[in-house]
C-alpha cells in the first residue's frame, strides 16, 4: 500500500536497498530503513510538539525496536520510549532510550513488576488497583515514587478487540485518590488508546469517542483538586495530528508509523514525514510459472483492511524505475510466511529470476515477525551503507552479509 508513495517520494532508498541487496550486503527477509529519513521526520516531530507544548514518546515496536534508529530519533530529541508491553521498553533502552512509558497496552506481569521498576519509567498504567498495588510494591524496592497514569474508559469508547480495561470514567476521581494514597504511587494523569483513528471513508484521521472520554476525566480531576495532569493520547499519531490533541488538551503523543512515514493517512495524503521503510526479500525459486519470494515478515498491519499487495522484482544492476509493480499472492494469515508467491505471466514476469530482489512497500509490525531490521545510512550519497542488521526484537546484532 506504500510502495507507490516509496517509489514517489523516496525513489533513491529503493534504488539503494536493491543494490545492497544484490552485492550481498542487505540479507532477504528484511525491514530496511532509511535511517536519515527517519532522523529528519523525528526532528520535524519534536520541533512541533516542542511548540505545542506536547511530549513525545517513541513507538519502535513496528520497526523491530532498532537500535541504530533509535539512536537516530534519541539524536533527533526524542529522548524517551513507550513499550508496548515490558520487552518492548527493555528492547528500547538498547537503542539509547530512555522509558518514558510502560504498561498501557500490555499490563506488567506480576512477578515482573521489579524488572519493570527497575527501568525507571517515567509513567506507569495500571487498568485496576491489584496492578497499582504491584506496581507500588516494586516502586518501594526500588527506592523511587513512580508517576502513574490510569486507563480511563467509557461505554461509548472504542477498543480494538482485546484491548480493553481500565477505570470507569464514572468512578475516575474515586481511583485516582484511592491509588494516589497507596504508599510508593503518585497519581500523574490519564490516558486511553487510541485517542486518534483512521476513517477509511472519509480518507482523514479524526478523534475517537475516547478522546472525549479524556477531556472529562481531566476537567472532573481537576475540579476534584488534581492539577498538571499528564493527558497520554496515542494513536494513529503524525505531525498532522498535533494541534488537535493539544487543543483537545493531550500533554503526551506517541509516535510509531509517524517516525516511518507510514500512519494510514501516509497512504492517502502527502504528509510532512517521508516514508522511510521498505521490506525487501528475494525470489527463492520458480516452480509451474510460479515465482516463490521469501518471508518471515509477511505480515501486513491490517489496520487499513485487506489490499492487493504488490511488490517490484529488480534484477541485479537494473533500476528500481524501471520495475512494473507485479501482483503477490501473501499466505494465509493462519499460514507461516514461509514464502509469498508471484504468477509469472506477461513480458515482465518472463525476465524474472532466482536471486532477484524483491522489494515491498506495506506497513510493517516487525516485532511480531521473525524478519530483520537494518538501518541504511547515507541514502542518495552514491554511498549508501548498511550501518548493522538486528533480530526482530532489536536484542540481538548480526553482522552484514558479504559475497
Amino acid at each position: 500500500m506504500f510502495l507507490t508513495l516509496l517509489r514517489r517520494r523516496n525513489p533513491e532508498f529503493l534504488e539503494d536497498i536493491a543494490q545492497l541487496h544484490a552485492s550481498g550486503m542487505l540479507r532477504a527477509n528484511t525491514f530496511a530503513l532509511d535511517r536519515d529519513a527517519v532522523g529528519a521526520n523525528a526532528r520535524a516531530f519534536a520541533a512541533e510538539a516542542t511548540r505545542l507544548g506536547l511530549t513525545p514518546f517513541a513507538m519502535t515496536k513496528q520497526i523491530g525496536r532498532n537500535p541504530d534508529i533509535s539512536r537516530e530519533i534519541v539524536r533527533a530529541g526524542i529522548t524517551h520510549a513507550v513499550g508496548v508491553d515490558l520487552a518492548c521498553a527493555e528492547a528500547a533502552t538498547t537503542g539509547g532510550f530512555r522509558v518514558g512509558h510502560l504498561g498501557h497496552l500490555v499490563q506488567i506481569p506480576r512477578h515482573e513488576a521489579d524488572r519493570a521498576a527497575a527501568l525507571s519509567p517515567l509513567y506507569w498504567t495500571v487498568f485496576n488497583e491489584t496492578k497499582a498495588l504491584e506496581a507500588a510494591a516494586a516502586a518501594v524496592r526500588a527506592g523511587r515514587v513512580q508517576d502513574v497514569l490510569l486507563r480511563v474508559f467509557a461505554p461509548s469508547d472504542r477498543f480494538y478487540p482485546g484491548h480493553e480495561g481500565g477505570f470507569e470514567l464514572s468512578n475516575i476521581v474515586e481511583a485516582a485518590q484511592s491509588v494516589g494514597a497507596i504508599n510508593g504511587l503518585r497519581f500523574a494523569g490519564i490516558t486511553t488508546f487510541p485517542a486518534t483513528l483512521f476513517n477509511a471513508e472519509k480518507s482523514i484521521a479524526e478523534a475517537t469517542p475516547n478522546r472525549a472520554t479524556l477531556q472529562l476525566a481531566r476537567e472532573r480531576l481537576e475540579a476534584a483538586g488534581h492539577k498538571n495532569l499528564a493527558v497520554n493520547a496515542p494513536g494513529t499519531t503524525s505531525i498532522s495530528v498535533l494541534e488537535g490533541l493539544a487543543n483537545d488538551g493531550a500533554t503526551q503523543v506517541e509516535p510509531g508509523h509517524g517516525l516511518t512515514g507510514t500512519t494510514p493517512l501516509h497512504a492517502v495524503e502527502d504528509l510532512v514525514e517521508v516514508p522511510a521503510v521498505a521490506y525487501v526479500s528475494e525470489v527463492s525459486h520458480i516452480w509451474n510459472g510460479v515465482a516463490y519470494v521469501f518471508g518471515g515478515g509477511l505480515y501486513v498491519d491490517p489496520v487499513l483492511g485487506s489490499a492487493e499487495t504488490q511488490a517490484l522484482v529488480v534484477a541485479p544492476g537494473a533500476s528500481v524505475a524501471d520495475a512494473v509493480p507485479l501482483h503477490v499472492s501473501m499466505p494465509a494469515p493462519e499460514a507461516i510466511d514461509y514464502y509469498a508467491t508471484i504468477s509469472l505471466d506477461g513480458a515482465q514476469g518472463a525476465r524474472v529470476s532466482v536471486g532477484d530482489t524483491v522489494i515491498f512497500g506495506f506497513r510493517p509490525q516487525a516485532f511480531v515477525t521473525r524478519a530483520l531490521t537494518a538501518s541504511i545510512s547515507s541514502v542518495g550519497s552514491g554511498n549508501a551503507s548498511v550501518d548493522g542488521i538486528w533480530s526482530a526484537s532489536g536484542a540481538a546484532l548480526l553482522e552484514p552479509v558479504y559475497s
